[in-house]
């Protein structure tokens, strides 16, 4: 029998988080240093707070080539209204999800608990690893 691929088999789970008190300086120079597009903010009992992605930062940016200040927290930059995905919901419908909005990330979440993260990249991952379907046991994971 054949099971649809679900996020859990191409979410990524080496996750770079803040707190919503990281200084804003160190989480611009955290997405140069990881390469990456965004970063999750977590609390201090590791619940999802928010999302910091790059157009966040360039308001940083803007404002400080406005008014001469590039500092503050992250909670002051963040998204705070995050749209999140279950780890077994099916990859097609996160296709889906990324197709018809501008999201380029959501946050994976099981039983109430921060998991992972899918992006637009990994839908394209598993597209071309050959199938949107897998047998049963298949695990992918990276």
């Amino acid at each position: 029998m054949i099971k649809p691929l679900r996020v859990r088999d191409f979410m990524v789970t080496n996750l770079h988080v803040v707190t919503p008190e990281t200084e804003i300086m160190t989480a611009v120079q955290g997405l140069v240093d990881h390469n990456i597009s965004g970063l999750l903010v977590v609390d201090q009992d590791g619940q999802l707070a928010g999302i910091l992605t790059e157009r966040d930062c360039i308001n940083v940016a803007l404002q400080a080539g406005y008014f001469d200040e590039g500092g503050g927290r992250v909670r002051h930059f963040m998204t705070a209204d995050v749209k999140t995905v279950d780890a077994d919901t099916a990859l097609m419908d996160i296709a889906d999800a990324f197709a018809s909005n501008s999201f380029r990330r959501f946050p994976v979440m099981e039983n109430g608990k921060l998991v992972g993260l899918v992006a637009r990249r990994d839908i394209l991952r598993a597209f071309t690893c050959g199938a949107w379907f897998a047998a049963p046991d298949t695990e992918r994971r990276r």
